[in-house]
């Protein structure tokens, strides 16, 4: 009788459990942070920012730091040929495709401890609280720490297949083009293309981020749940005139091409803030030509750059401003040329599901949330192109990245991560 009573109450603890469910399990906010803190040891400068840029020194020695990390917790560790470092843990049924997440760990010049080191350790943080308390998902699990986000999301590009031979001849922030620094970090640029996967070759991609702007901290809010990542187009406008003496030639007779270029940069903030909307234009470079302060410039030459959500948004925007600019070029009696440069990025939205997924997570941790679209290009961008996406964003200290000053406090950082954590454990129950 005392062993069936035994049993009975086995088996109400073992209920009681599945009833709580993984809600209580949380990551290890010391450890994460000391992780981050030790990460941010290379390449830390005297100035006290990051010179962790990919194929780097600093660069290298840190991933061999983290494959190390990685082995000891057991995962199956290994580099592709683009150079990316994945962590496998295999999933309870194997046909199912696998749930990937991660980040990057390389910075900009001078850069900061949190921009790609969150969302790449917050991820190790969320498999190694796993492995600890012996739970395995249904989906195979994949951790990525992608090659040089900074330097093109060139990890991330080689695995969609978007990584062309051209890219690889360009030059790295390291002073190695693509291809020297893939082969410097353990890949195998002459086999690049073999790390291709196709569209639904991935059940989702989750990534964890800081914000790098200052919405969440504006709205007091902790979790960002992100709606996308911003498309992005560039052109450059070049408005021609006449070069002339600056002292002999009357006010009434000039050709000037900065004055169209001027009132078109006036135009650009005017315009884009008559839309409704998250939308941002940026006139980040003008160059005159010859230069000289003593010469009315023969051409002044700028360039244009249109964020949204929203393709069609965009070009509604650019619209408006290429007829103004004709019209400041004629006033001037100047010519105009517009070029539209290569697009830089192609709109990515987060599936609707992830971002339900991520909500709730964040609710069932007490966590307040907000919708907000990415300004930023993440890895997460690429991977859209391969099945459905979910970022997760946490607060940055006045908005600030890619610099010295960036900082996300411990606190903020395990929250992120703790959703990462949850987020994954309920779309690896509801995804098919």
């Amino acid at each position: 009788m005392k062993y069936i009573f035994c049993l009975l109450l086995l088996s109400f603890s073992v209920s009681c459990l599945k009833a709580q469910g993984t809600h209580s399990i949380l990551v290890n906010q010391n450890r994460l942070s000391g992780l981050i803190k030790e990460l941010s040891t290379y390449g830390k400068n005297e100035a006290g920012g990051s010179d962790r840029v990919a194929y780097s020194p600093h660069d290298i020695a840190a991933r061999k730091f983290l494959i190390q990390k990685l082995e000891k917790l057991g995962l199956d560790v290994s580099v592709d040929f683009s150079g990316n470092i994945i962590a496998k843990k295999a999933g309870s049924n194997p046909r199912l495709k696998p749930i990937i997440f991660g980040s990057h760990i390389d910075e900009v010049p001078n850069g900061g401890d949190y921009d790609g080191p969150v969302g790449s350790m917050g991820a190790i943080e969320v498999m190694e609280t796993l492995l600890e308390n012996n739970i395995t998902t249904l989906h195979p699990l994949e951790l990525i720490l992608f090659t040089n986000e900074e330097g093109g999301v060139v990890g991330s590009r080689a695995i969609a297949g978007q990584l062309s031979p051209e890219a690889l001849l360009t030059k790295s922030s390291s002073g190695l083009t693509q291809s020297e620094g893939i082969r410097a970090v353990g890949g195998n640029p002459d086999r690049i293309m073999e790390v291709k996967r196709e569209k639904g070759d991935i059940a989702a991609f989750l990534e964890l981020h800081i914000e790098q702007g200052g919405n969440l901290e504006k709205n007091q809010k902790q979790i960002g749940v992100v709606e996308g990542i911003v498309a992005i187009e560039w052109w450059q406008f070049t408005f021609k005139g006449m070069a002339n003496h600056a002292g002999t030639t009357p006010m009434n007779m000039r050709k000037d091409p900065m004055l169209p270029a001027a009132k078109f940069i006036l135009a650009v903030n005017e315009t884009v803030k008559t839309y409704e909307g998250a939308q941002v234009g940026t006139v980040g470079k003008i160059e005159a030509f010859p230069g000289a302060g003593n010469v009315i410039p023969g051409e002044v030459t700028l360039n244009l750059e249109l964020r949204d959500l929203s393709s069609e948004k965009i070009w509604k925007i650019y619209t408006e401003l290429e007829s103004k600019a004709k019209v400041f070029a004629e006033e001037s009696g100047t010519d105009l040329k517009i070029v539209h440069q290569e697009v830089a990025s192609k709109p990515a939205l987060a599936n609707p599901a992830i971002q339900k997924a991520i909500e709730s997570s964040a609710s069932s941790l007490g966590l307040s949330t907000m919708y907000l679209p990415s300004g930023a290009g993440h890895d997460a961008q690429e991977m859209a192109r391969l099945g459905p996406i979910g970022m997760i964003f946490i607060p940055s200290k006045d908005g600030i990245s890619h610099s010295p000053q960036e900082y996300s406090s411990p606190e903020d950082i395990a929250n992120g991560a703790n959703v990462l954590l949850q987020t994954l454990l309920r779309i690896d129950k509801e995804l098919d």
